[in-house]
């Protein structure tokens, strides 16, 4: 029984890795097979990195920029006038972790010649801690001056360079009136104390300040716009907005990153599939070129087959041993496709750096990206598909050429030999 199940297995080993040169139809097996290891290679190594890209993405989308937009928010049609008791309640009830208020404001940002529109927000520094992790990109000191200096600013990194403005320099915000009422527009210089760099489609719009110095360009300079929310499940979202606002009554509302972000999670995760699907079919063809290989494999060894089969070798043991082969160039080509996807999973952000400093080129812009970078996140639960996948597939592309070489007869083989 032992060596019945070892035999197959050395001499498929022996068809793997044995070279001998000066055959010609053993340089194109050889050749053959070293392309069809290529061929997975490349696709599980694709297949690993273009998962790990979209599980980046997938992260920074939930941990990053989630984290700086509002997760939820509760308004009113008039404005909230006095926020510090619906703040409790709110915070005192189930999946609300933070409460914060915020003012938020649609005018023009005007340095010179340059315009920009943009949104900018009001917010309360304490209490802005336990909504967002703003704090992660600006410093202590940023936040004490921005709490304590009169039309203090902050602007977004793009925001700041198409304006041409540095830290330090003053900007004219220009809000318009409104016209139910024929309000003229309104106007007020700020300061530019800091520029944050987020990394993330904020940097072309995002500018903050305190509320109190946004509030004079509401329309109700008393009030604030409404309470931004941190939950502890944010796929649950539109039903705590849906509940809350419910429970404040009449006049209020509420929305939920899903109504601004919601489509954009949609898309990475749908493609996400899509190119999963995709690399999987390469996967698939490199898979099945160990066919061409093994059949040719076959008509090569005819008359060893021959001799095997005389020597005592069942039909089952000649299919073992092309079964043998076959897998073990799976084996190679999904270990080393691994290792490769891996690698260039890690090296991602790097490489695209390295080309964007060649080419002057900047591949992921703010204002058309969500994020300015590629980042990437490798799962072992990927990882565990993308081999089991490739290995399944080799093995199944063993089966027909290992069952042509069981059917081969031996007085017909060594006929011609």
């Amino acid at each position: 029984m032992f060596n019945s199940v070892l035999l197959p297995l050395l001499i498929g080993l022996r068809y793997t890795f044995k070279r001998r040169k000066a055959k010609q139809s053993n340089q194109l097996v050889s050749f053959l097979s070293g392309i069809s290891i290529a061929g997975l290679v490349v696709g599980v190594s694709l297949l690993i990195t273009v998962l790990s890209i979209m599980n980046g993405f997938e992260r920074e989308l939930r941990e990053k920029i989630l984290g700086l937009v509002p997760q939820a928010v509760i308004t009113h049609k008039q404005g909230i006038d006095n926020w510090h008791p619906i703040a409790k309640r709110l915070l005192a009830e189930d999946g609300v972790l933070g409460v914060a208020p915020y003012v938020e404001v649609h005018g023009l940002i005007v340095r010179g010649k340059q315009a920009q529109p943009s949104l900018l927000f009001g917010i309360n520094i304490a209490k802005e801690r336990s909504v967002s992790i703003l704090s992660q990109y600006l410093s202590e000191q940023t936040l004490t001056d921005l709490e304590a200096t009169p039309n203090a600013l902050v602007l977004g990194f793009d925001v700041a360079k198409k304006l041409n403005v540095r830290q330090g320099g003053r900007i004219m915000l220009v809000v318009p009136g409104d016209e139910a009422t024929v309000s003229a527009a309104k106007t007020g210089y700020f300061t530019v104390i800091d520029i944050v760099k987020t990394q993330t489609e904020l940097d072309s719009v995002l500018a903050l300040s305190s509320i109190s110095s946004m509030q004079p360009f509401l329309k109700n300079p008393n009030t604030v716009t409404g309470l931004r929310l941190s939950l502890d499940n944010i796929f649950n979202a539109n039903y705590t907005v849906y509940r809350l606002s419910r429970m404040l009554g009449q006049g209020y509302s509420g929305t939920d990153w899903s109504r601004t972000h919601g489509n954009l999670y949609q898309a990475i995760s749908m493609s996400k599939n899509l190119v999963g699907l995709l690399m999987s079919l390469i996967v698939a063809i490199a898979a099945f070129n160990v066919i061409a290989t093994l059949i040719l494999v076959v008509l090569d060894k005819q008359g060893n087959i021959a001799i095997l089969r005389t020597l005592g070798l069942s039909s089952y043991q000649i299919m073992a041993v092309f079964m043998v082969q076959g897998t073990f160039i799976g084996l190679i080509g999904t270990g080393v496709g691994v290792v490769v996807g891996c690698g260039l999973s890690i090296l991602a952000q790097p490489i695209m750096h390295i080309v964007e400093s060649l080419t002057g080129l900047q591949f992921l812009k703010s204002d058309v990206y969500p994020l300015t970078y590629l980042p990437s996140e490798i799962l072992l639960s990927d990882i565990i598909q993308v081999i089991s996948t490739a290995l399944t597939l080799s093995f199944i592309a063993t089966l027909y050429p290992a069952w042509r070489a069981s059917r081969v007869q031996p007085a017909h083989a060594l006929r011609y030999q």
